[in-house]
C-alpha cells in the first residue's frame, strides 16, 4: 500500500499529471518552464516523499500532520479543520472539495477501501454532472 499516492490532506496525487509515476514528461516540461526549473523537479514523488509539494513550500497542512504524528488530516482529533474549510475562490482549479471527500471516504473505509474506490471518485468528480439533491452523475456514454 503506498501512502504516497494521496497527501495527507487528502489530495489525490496518483491522479495529478506531475506525479512521477505518472511518467508525464511534457506535464513537467510545461510546469518546469513557468518556473524556471528542471522537468527533473517538477517530477513529484507526493508530499510525503518529497517533503512537500513542488509548487510551493512551507505546507501548514504538512507541517501540522507531521507535528501531530497522524498519517491524514481525517486521523487527527480536530478534523476538520480551518485548514480544510473550502472557500468558492480558485473551486474551479483547485481540488479543495475532492480532497475533503477523499478524506472523509478514508475515514468512512479506511485507506485501502478508498484506493479501491478511488478510480469511480475521479470519474464522478472530472468527467461526472451534478444534479442538485442528489449529487454527482455518471457522465452520458
Amino acid at each position: 500500500m503506498d501512502m504516497n499516492l494521496v497527501a495527507p490532506c487528502g489530495i489525490d496525487c496518483a491522479n495529478c499529471e506531475l506525479f512521477e509515476a505518472n511518467g508525464r514528461r511534457d506535464a513537467w516540461e510545461r510546469a518546469a518552464a513557468r518556473r524556471g526549473c528542471t522537468p527533473e523537479e517538477m517530477a513529484c514523488k507526493g508530499c510525503r516523499a518529497g517533503g512537500g509539494c513542488v509548487f510551493f513550500s512551507g505546507c501548514e497542512t504538512l507541517a501540522c500532520v507531521q507535528s501531530r504524528g497522524v498519517a491524514f488530516c481525517s486521523d487527527c482529533a480536530d478534523f476538520p479543520c480551518r485548514r480544510l474549510m473550502p472557500l468558492a475562490e480558485g473551486a474551479g482549479f483547485y481540488p479543495h472539495n475532492l480532497k475533503m471527500y477523499n478524506l472523509c471516504r478514508i475515514k468512512a473505509v479506511g485507506f485501502e477501501g478508498f484506493l479501491a474506490e478511488a478510480p469511480q471518485i475521479r470519474k464522478l468528480y472530472y468527467k461526472g454532472t451534478f444534479k442538485i439533491g442528489a449529487g454527482p452523475q455518471e457522465p452520458a456514454q
